[in-house]
């Protein structure tokens, strides 16, 4: 388990160019991550140096750092029909060997000289799909399963490519990301299931174990 990318960017405007396509849009964003070789200082609100244009919906404390599998990006290479840099899906960390299948919200990891933990799935947004020009792609991110996580930062430190992951805790092992994503996207009608995720799993994100209570309660 280690880190085979590290990126980070900017928020930068991407003007249109006129070619009346749906997504040839002006937008503002922080996606589009750029790789780092040097060691980063990772703090509590992620790494120093990254930013987000949508703050209301990216970083804070449980979006710290976003993670994404490099085990995917052949997936989507196939589909996609072009080569993937680090880095594609807007991910901070591109790991290897943290698959949403083996590994559970809550867990804590030692990665250099920090500390943190899965607080979520990631759910991909609009930007995803605007960024590779295929309109279902986030879509598709959704319904394989193949969406990644966050970590939230609990010590900070300095991190660099190539650091090992180290599994400190695992304090829900029922809970494995996949497990999360199965009951959000495709057991909605399934309330027992959300209610008890949002009441076992307390290192849930806040605005997941919300969405499921107010799945639950209607």
């Amino acid at each position: 388990m280690k880190i085979v990318g590290i990126q980070v960017s900017k928020v930068e405007t991407i003007e249109a160019t006129g070619t009346g396509m749906w997504w040839d849009k002006t937008w503002e964003t922080g996606f589009k991550k750029v790789p780092v070789q040097s060691p980063q200082w990772l703090a509590y609100g992620g790494f120093r140096g990254d930013a987000q244009a949508d703050r209301i919906n990216h970083g804070g404390v449980d979006k710290a750092l976003c993670v994404y599998p490099i085990e995917h990006y052949s997936h989507w290479q196939n589909l996609l029909k072009r080569e993937l840099p680090s880095g594609s899906f807007g991910e901070n960390l591109t790991t290897e060997g943290l698959i949403e299948t083996g590994v559970c919200v809550g867990d804590i990891f030692t990665i250099g000289e920090a500390k943190v933990q899965i607080s979520q799935p990631r759910q991909p947004c609009w930007k995803l799909a605007r960024r590779w020009q295929r309109k279902d792609l986030s879509a598709l991110v959704e319904r394989t399963g193949k969406t990644g996580f966050y970590f939230r930062v609990l010590e900070h430190g300095s991190v660099e490519n190539g650091d090992s992951f180290t599994l400190a805790e695992r304090p829900f092992p029922d809970w494995t990301v996949a497990l999360c994503n199965e009951i959000m996207h495709h057991q909605k009608k399934d309330v027992d299931a959300s209610r008890q995720l949002a009441s076992e799993c307390t290192a849930l994100a806040g605005s997941w174990k919300d969405a499921l209570w107010a799945r639950a309660n209607r």
